[in-house]
C-alpha cells in the first residue's frame, strides 16, 4: 500500500476573488461559503437549513461546498467554466447509467443572484477519500482506473459535446496548446527535460482516426474517490467531451511508474499513436506548471518529475 500525497496539487484558497470572464476582465467577487448558503437560502429555502463548508481538496474551475452531509455545491468560478455546468447536468444521468462506478448525480441547477452572474449546481454528495489522500496499492488503482476508461470510451457518444471550449479544448488536438507547451519548455532549466521536444513532435505527428468517444478530460488524483483501496468514483466531469482520449492516459506518468503504469496502459487498451499523443498532453500540462513563477514549490517539483517520467518512458518505449 502506497500514498501518493507527493503528488498532489497546490489548491486555492478558502475563499477566492473570481472574474466575470477567464481573461479577468470584469469586477472580482469572493466566491465563498457565505455566498454558497445565500445563494442555496434564496433559490432552495428547503434546504436552508443545511451548514455549508468549503470541501477540501478544492479545484480552480470551480468552488465546491459540502451541503450538509449528503450534498454538495459547485459555483464557476468564471463565465469560461460556466458551460460545464449545464453539460454535467445534461449527460452525467446519461453516462452514469452506462458505467460500471459512480459519477457525481445532479439533482438541482442553479441560477444568477445575489451578485453571483453564474448558473450554479447541487449534486449528491458521493462518499471516499480522494486518491491524493488515500492509501492504495499502484497497480489495483491502474486497473481500476483504465478499465473504467475503457468503459467510459464503449458508451454511445451520439449526440455528445465535440471537444472544445467548453472541455478546456480535452479530447481535441494538442495542436491547440502546443505553441504554450514550447514556450514553457524554453523557460525551463538547461537539461531538465531531455527529449522533450522530440516527444512534443511525434504527439502533434498523429490523430484519433477512429471515431469520436466520451472523455472524462482530467483524470486527476483530486478527481478519483478512493475507497478501500479501490477506485470508488470519479469526479469532476467539466472538462468531458467526445473527441480523442489521449488526454486520458496522463495518469500514466502522474499517478503510476513501472509495473503500474503498464498494467494501466493494457487495461486502457489504446494503440500507440494514441499513447504518444497521451505523452504530450502530460508534457504539456507539466511544462508550463513546471515554469510558471507562480506554481507552488511542490507543484512545480511534482511537474519536473512528471516531465521526467514522460521523458524516460518515451525512450524506454522506442
Amino acid at each position: 500500500m502506497v500514498r501518493n500525497g507527493s503528488r498532489r496539487r497546490a489548491f486555492v484558497a478558502d475563499a477566492v476573488r473570481v472574474h466575470d470572464s477567464p481573461s479577468g476582465a470584469g469586477a472580482p467577487f469572493v466566491v465563498d461559503a457565505a455566498l454558497a448558503a445565500a445563494l442555496v437560502a434564496l433559490q432552495f429555502p428547503h434546504w436552508s437549513h443545511l451548514p455549508v463548508r468549503a470541501a477540501d481538496p478544492q479545484g480552480w474551475d470551480n468552488r465546491t461546498f459540502r451541503l450538509g452531509d449528503r450534498l454538495s455545491v459547485r459555483l464557476p468560478s468564471a463565465a469560461g467554466y460556466e458551460p460545464q455546468i449545464d453539460k454535467e447536468h445534461h449527460w452525467l444521468p446519461v453516462l452514469a447509467r452506462r458505467l460500471p462506478l459512480p459519477v457525481p448525480e445532479p439533482v438541482a441547477l442553479g441560477r444568477p443572484a445575489l451578485g453571483y452572474p453564474f448558473r450554479w449546481s447541487v449534486y449528491r454528495w458521493r462518499d471516499g477519500t480522494v486518491a491524493a489522500d488515500a492509501r492504495w496499492e499502484p497497480s489495483v488503482l491502474a486497473a481500476d482506473l483504465g478499465g473504467f476508461l475503457a468503459a467510459l470510451r464503449d458508451v454511445p457518444p451520439d449526440g455528445g459535446p465535440p471537444a472544445g471550449g467548453h472541455s478546456l479544448f480535452r479530447g481535441g488536438p494538442l495542436a491547440h496548446y502546443a505553441g504554450e507547451a514550447v514556450r514553457a519548455l524554453d523557460r525551463l532549466p538547461a537539461g531538465a527535460a531531455p527529449g522533450a521536444r522530440d516527444v512534443l513532435d511525434r504527439a502533434l505527428a498523429s490523430r484519433w482516426r477512429r471515431d469520436p468517444v466520451w472523455v472524462h478530460g482530467d483524470v486527476a488524483v483530486n478527481n478519483l474517490l478512493v475507497r478501500d483501496g479501490r477506485l470508488a468514483a470519479v469526479l469532476d466531469w467539466g472538462c468531458s467531451a467526445v473527441g480523442d482520449p489521449a488526454c486520458d492516459t496522463v495518469p500514466a506518468w502522474t499517478m503510476f511508474d513501472g509495473a503500474a503504469r503498464r498494467t494501466f496502459r493494457a487495461a486502457t487498451a489504446l494503440d500507440a499513436d494514441t499513447w504518444d499523443r497521451g505523452r504530450g498532453w502530460a508534457l504539456w500540462k507539466a511544462a508550463i506548471t513546471a515554469a510558471d513563477p507562480g506554481a507552488a514549490a511542490a507543484g512545480r517539483s511534482a511537474a519536473l518529475a512528471t516531465l521526467a517520467a514522460v521523458c524516460r518512458d518515451a525512450t524506454d518505449d522506442r
